[in-house]
């Protein structure tokens, strides 16, 4: 039978735990006390409170007392998996007089790994909210009879009941902060599939030379300029340079140069102090200090102003700056992604560029070539629109008719990629049947189209042969290549539709699926 002083200290340590428990219900400042007061009380040489996490379920050594953190980070277990999995599995507490003797006791921690096992007990108790096992408080302690056992186990069955609150915080906390963390991992790897070079549409031999200065440059941190016309992708070429590098995970920052008014571009890249100037009521981080460890895009870098530019020299050389308004210089480490539209070196010619900003920018430069060079990824980009925009608008387009095709991939682009995913977005709009026709797309191709054409052919025969040559090759993709079946519908003989067929160069076959 216990004696009347032991109970005293059993009481004793119960209301220090509860005391400690209203201090915080922080487990990370009340817990290891908690433990180091068991441990005294009980004389155990290690205890452990280990949580469940529903998510993943996996249990974790959330918090221990006598083990080492190479020790404690070992011990994980899976629900029903040793002595710990199987308490919580189960819900009831175990006692193992000699862990030696129990097969289902793994020291996965190897905290007993060069001591007599016979010698150890080990008591382990369920963490429950309501019904819910949460988690497990254990002990071990030397092998005694068992009256004293059962007696322990009642005490830390009591102290697990004490925290099981603290310990229910704490488990939807962590389980929380995993949420977030595999979001920000699906949204970074989302961002990276999005922007890898090989989402660039483009099968050319022009474009494959891009993907290569791409796949060379992504992994340094070297300046790089990238030149082409508007609308051609300069943009992505970036996005993919930044998320193809040791920086992908850091931020990617960009900034038109040639949208904002000449005097909000320096403050927009290097940031304000309060009152530096009329309408600056607070102060303002600029871009370069966002951009802080990752990626800056300068876009348009040829309309900054010379001012800007010596400014943006000393960034690119000294990284450091001033905010306007404020001596205290900030060091930066970002990498500098410029393009352009422009030709930097006429600028230079004309005064309007700095010729060692230019110089310092043109270390790794990149040429995307425009649309009218790479015709043969003009489909490709096409069909990708097609997909992507039939999507948001909940349209079924089942494909570009033949003549449409001819009209697209005829067509000069001065706008580039910009101007074609316009079109092809306009043309799904005002398609109804599931085939884009030629009607559907802007006039301006229509014009450039018969004109092309005019200059070969008088206006009238060339008009009354087109619009023959479109029956007829819509007839044959309606019949899927089959010329009688055509001939049929549109009311000639099939010999007929053999000279025409002929006359236009018509292959049938390609329309047979």
């Amino acid at each position: 039978m216990l004696n009347t002083s032991h109970e005293v200290r059993k009481l004793s340590l119960l209301f220090e735990i509860s005391t400690k428990l209203n201090e915080s219900l922080d487990l990370k400042t009340v817990l290891k006390p908690i433990l180091q007061m068991t441990a005294q009380h009980m004389k155990i040489p290690r205890g452990t409170l280990t949580i469940l996490n529903r998510t993943t379920g996996e249990i974790v050594v959330e918090e221990a007392y006598g083990l080492r953190p190479e020790e404690k980070a070992k011990g994980k277990y899976r629900v029903g998996e040793g002595v710990t999995g199987k308490v919580i599995y189960t819900g009831q507490p175990v006692v193992i007089p000699h862990i030696s003797d129990e097969p289902l006791f793994l020291d996965k921690t190897g905290a007993r790994k060069n001591l007599d096992k016979s010698n150890i007990a080990f008591l382990c108790v369920p963490v429950k909210a309501g019904v819910e096992t949460i988690g497990a408080l254990s002990a071990d302690c030397p092998s005694q009879e068992n009256s004293v056992l059962e007696e322990n186990l009642r005490l830390l069955t009591i102290i697990a009941s004490s925290i099981s609150q603290a310990v229910r915080l704490r488990q939807q906390a962590q389980e929380q902060l995993d949420k977030i963390r595999e979001e920000n991992r699906r949204l970074q790897d989302q961002l990276q599939d999005r922007y890898r070079s090989k989402t660039i549409i483009g099968n050319s031999r022009a474009m494959h030379n891009v993907y290569t200065l791409i796949d060379k440059v992504c992994r340094t941190n070297t300046t790089v300029l990238i030149l082409g016309e508007s609308g051609v992708g300069k943009e992505r070429i970036a996005h993919a340079i930044h998320y193809g590098s040791p920086r992908a995970d850091k931020p990617f920052v960009k900034i038109n140069c040639a949208a904002l008014p000449e005097s909000l571009v320096e403050s927009e890249l290097f940031g304000h102090e309060k009152g530096a100037f009329t309408g600056a009521a607070t102060a303002r981080k600029g871009r370069f200090e966002i951009a802080d460890q990752g990626t800056i895009f300068l876009d348009e870098i040829g309309d900054l102003s010379p001012a800007v530019q010596t400014k943006l020299l000393r960034v690119l050389q000294e990284k450091e700056f001033e905010r306007i308004g404020d001596n205290t210089t900030l060091h930066v480490d970002v990498r500098v992604i410029a393009a352009t539209n422009r030709s930097l070196e006429s600028l230079m010619e004309e005064g309007e560029f700095r010729e060692d900003l230019y110089y310092r920018l043109n270390i790794f430069p990149i040429v995307v070539p425009p649309l009218r060079e790479r015709k043969a990824d003009i489909m490709l980009l096409t069909n990708h629109f097609v997909e992507k925009f039939s999507g948001e608008q909940d349209k079924k387009i089942i494909e570009v008719s033949t003549p449409a095709t001819d009209m697209l991939v005829g067509y000069h682009w001065p706008g580039n990629v910009r101007e074609l995913e316009n079109c092809i977005e306009r043309a799904i709009i005002l398609c109804n049947d599931g085939i884009i026709e030629t009607h559907h797309l802007p006039a301006n191709l229509h014009i450039v189209h018969d004109i092309g054409t005019q200059e070969q052919e008088p206006p009238f025969r060339n008009v009354m042969a087109k619009l023959e040559k479109d029956i007829i090759t819509e007839e044959l993709r309606r019949s899927r290549g089959n010329m009688a079946r055509a001939a049929r519908t549109l009311g000639i003989t099939e010999r007929m539709m053999g000279l025409r067929v002929a006359k236009y160069d018509i292959d049938p076959i390609r329309f047979k699926r």
